[in-house]
């Protein structure tokens, strides 16, 4: 958390980037990209914009409240949220114009009511308690409270280039500090405010930052080198990438999607890990997938979910028409998993996945699609939960095909 407060130019910079989210729709990350390609600036300024930023869309609509306004006026009344935001974490006010339209008193009276409200403290949108009660139930206000934490962050060691402890030692060297993560062997979390992307170990491919609870989803295909193994929703290849080096790079994965620039972008993110074992597909047609019938080992499918586990991360995602999109993605689930299926080879694995903590785009997906696929059976599935583990909520199932 700052422990100073952000220079007046950098709130400015906070409100354009939230007027690109909120009114123009653009996804956070592109945002970011949008005003911090034009502009120079450290590596720590980035992540001061970036922190405030996100705090403020993972509880927007408790900051609005404690501003007096609504949500929807956000976009055009970003100072007053972030005199409030500053208030709130208890940080000097930034010497700014708008300055003078802060109620003190106002606000500490909002605040004391503000307290009552555990829904309104976690920033969560009426659509998203409602959704959650009714498919959580008891154990939805700690996932709630636990989506508005602030994300950890947390590095893959890239097992074809180096080991953990080889890692450890050249990130120190760099200035950046991190610990094991417990339950997942490949995984450190850093504990240093640091630029990771400017190290000479993410240059060199050592690592790949990737949430903790991610990392578990290629380690539950179980591959082994020398099997034929499909990504078959790859995207830019994060999971990809980790079950090359789960392969020890020999065999054959192969990585597919619908978009080509994303598979661009994993052929980029592959040589520099040295992950040689990777092809690329692009999905063009249904054909592209029956050609595959049978063939492998192993298949993941990582499919499109509402991003409901990784709200943390992408908070944006709050303020979106996620409840009306999410029918359209639990049909486009069931359709994938039953075309995509095909592709297991009798006695392989098929790994479904998504980063959604709602039951219905997880565990009832897949009973559905057993109910009309009596060649596969269920071995185990796995849901990570944000307020257990810290880490992103996601889900795995692993069906064998028997027949």
């Amino acid at each position: 958390m700052l422990k100073s407060p952000l220079l007046p130019r950098f709130g400015d910079l906070v409100d354009a980037i939230l007027d690109d989210v909120l009114t123009q729709g653009l996804t956070l990350d592109r945002a970011y990209a949008r005003h911090f390609s034009g502009i120079e600036l450290k590596p720590q300024e980035q992540a001061r914009i970036a922190l405030v930023t996100g705090d403020l869309l993972r509880r927007l609509s408790l900051y609005c409240n404690l501003s007096g306004i609504q949500v929807r006026q956000a976009a055009k009344n970003v100072w007053p949220l972030l005199h409030s935001w500053h208030a709130f974490h208890k940080i000097d006010m930034p010497n700014h114009p708008s300055l003078d339209r802060f109620n003190e008193e106002a606000f500490r009276r909002r605040l004391t009511e503000a307290k009552k409200n555990p829904v309104l403290m976690d920033g969560c949108p009426s659509w998203l308690e409602k959704l959650g009660a009714e498919q959580l139930g008891d154990a939805w206000p700690a996932e709630r409270a636990a989506l508005a934490w602030m994300p950890k962050r947390y590095l893959r060691v890239n097992s074809l280039k180096c080991t953990k402890a080889q890692l450890q030692a050249q990130l120190n060297k760099e200035h950046v500090s991190t610990i094991p993560v417990e339950g997942v062997d490949s995984a450190l979390q850093v504990t240093s405010d640091s630029a990771l992307f400017r190290t000479k170990a993410f240059a060199d491919g050592w690592f790949e930052q990737q949430d903790a609870g991610s990392q578990l989803v290629a380690a539950a295909l179980d591959v082994k080198p020398g099997m034929k193994v499909i990504d078959a929703c790859a995207g830019a290849g994060g999971k990809t990438l980790h079950i090359s080096a789960l392969m020890e790079g020999k065999g054959r994965l192969l990585a597919m999607d619908v978009e080509e620039w994303k598979l661009e972008n994993l052929k980029q993110r592959a040589r520099r890990a040295g992950a040689h074992n990777v092809e690329t597909r692009l999905i063009t047609s249904s054909k592209t997938v029956k050609r595959l019938k049978e063939s492998a080992d192993r298949v993941l499918l990582d499919v499109p979910c509402s991003g409901l586990g990784v709200l943390k991360r992408n908070p944006d995602a709050k303020w979106r028409d996620t409840a009306e999109r999410l029918p359209i993605l639990m049909a486009l689930q069931e359709e994938i998993l039953q075309r995509y299926s095909q592709m297991t080879k009798i006695g392989g694995i098929l790994v479904y996945a998504t980063c959604s903590i709602l039951p219905s785009e997880n565990r009832q997906q897949v009973d559905k699609f057993l109910a009309a696929n009596e060649h596969f059976r269920l071995l185990d599935d796995h849901n990570v939960s944000p307020s257990q583990t810290g880490f992103d909520g996601f889900y795995m199932a692993r069906l064998e095909r028997i027949s």
